[in-house]
């Protein structure tokens, strides 16, 4: 089956910018685009019996309200995922994207993913979700789960959508950052992209192999890497660099290749992922 890029749309302030970048991933790989709307199981009726010790017919008649209640508001939260999807494909199409299919799902966005990402080449999500204004520190919810849970790259667009020509790939020669740059190397997405490979930390034999090793495996696949060893801290250097030098996009593990790798998202990453004002792909 076609790879196909699963776009999640949220009704968000990023969700316009998930649109941008989906159009753009698919005008460049061929590969169609599928609009996800996932109604959570918060937008679902509820169970909870709020009765308390009413008795007999009174009981009845609060218990049928409260049911009815419930089919309203499940009918109006499917109205309102339609209606985003909606506004969802237009911005796409008005893109130039012409294979476009939506779907509405309910329950949990990770089991969905679980379940749909078999034919999938990347997925595409905001950074942050419905909250995002609110919660500008932090990453969404949502996105944690959903890289630490998919098997498949894991596009986190930025609030404003620009087109992509220079990319940054963090390399610290962890098995997520190598899967990063075979990644690069079989997609069609980074064709014609500026890309530069960069480790952050000491200049050693080791370190310096492991770079050539990734430019010779770029090259093969007719992508001109440039790569570069910096001192400092990982977090704050590359996010230098972005700033500095203007990268348009970031691609990276998703777990560290040292202490940090332990952990859900190592720290690199978040931070990385939470102020980064460009695009980050994440391996796992």
């Amino acid at each position: 089956m076609t790879d196909k890029i699963i776009a999640l749309i949220d009704g968000s302030i990023y969700s316009e910018s998930v649109c941008h970048h989906a159009a753009w991933i698919s005008e460049r790989t061929a590969m169609p685009v599928e609009l996800i709307h996932v109604l959570g199981r918060r937008e679902a009726p509820a169970s909870t019996d709020l009765s308390g010790s009413i008795r007999l017919g009174a009981r009845t008649r609060l218990m049928e309200e409260l049911a009815e209640l419930d089919a309203q508001r499940a009918k109006l939260a499917s109205h309102r995922g339609r209606a985003i999807l909606e506004d969802a494909r237009a911005i796409v199409d008005r893109d130039g994207v012409t294979d476009i299919t939506t779907r509405l799902r309910h329950g949990d966005i990770v089991e969905a993913i679980g379940e749909i990402e078999a034919d999938a080449g990347l997925i595409v999500i905001g950074k942050r979700g419905e909250a995002a204004d609110f919660a500008k520190a932090h990453l969404g919810s949502n996105l944690e789960r959903i890289v630490r849970a998919a098997h498949r790259p894991v596009f986190v667009a930025s609030r404003a959508f620009k087109p992509v020509e220079t990319v940054l790939v963090a390399y610290d020669g962890g098995r997520s950052a190598m899967k990063a740059v075979d990644h690069i190397a079989r997609s069609r997405l980074f064709a014609g992209l500026a890309v530069t490979v960069v480790t952050v930390g000491a200049e050693t034999e080791q370190t310096k192999k492991g770079l050539a090793d990734a430019e010779a495996l770029l090259k093969a696949a007719g992508i001109e890497a440039r790569t570069r060893i910096v001192s400092g801290q990982p977090e704050t250097e590359l996010g230098k660099m972005v700033d500095d030098e203007g990268f348009g996009m970031v691609v990276m593990g998703a777990y560290g290749h040292s202490r940090i790798r332990s952990l859900v998202i190592g720290s690199t990453t978040t931070e990385m992922v939470r102020s980064c004002k460009v695009p980050v792909v994440l391996m796992r």
